[in-house]
């Protein structure tokens, strides 16, 4: 079965920007674009409703290496 050309690694919780590159390298691929997504949590203050930023998602897309 052959790999995918174009996939996406997440850095998982607990879990180094270093350590995510040695995972895609030994997986056969190299990182093309680091993307960061933020993630929010939904706070009640003075009955208004606010969505306040409390960590962030770090993905990469990789491609296959030839």
């Amino acid at each position: 079965m052959s790999k995918k050309s174009k996939e996406k690694f997440e850095v998982i919780e607990g879990e180094t920007i270093g350590e995510c590159l040695d995972r895609i390298k030994a997986a056969g691929y190299f990182p093309v674009r680091r993307m960061e997504e933020p993630v929010f949590a939904e706070r009640i203050e003075n009955g208004k409703v606010q969505y306040v930023p409390v960590d962030r998602k770090i993905v990469f897309e990789v491609k296959l290496i030839e």
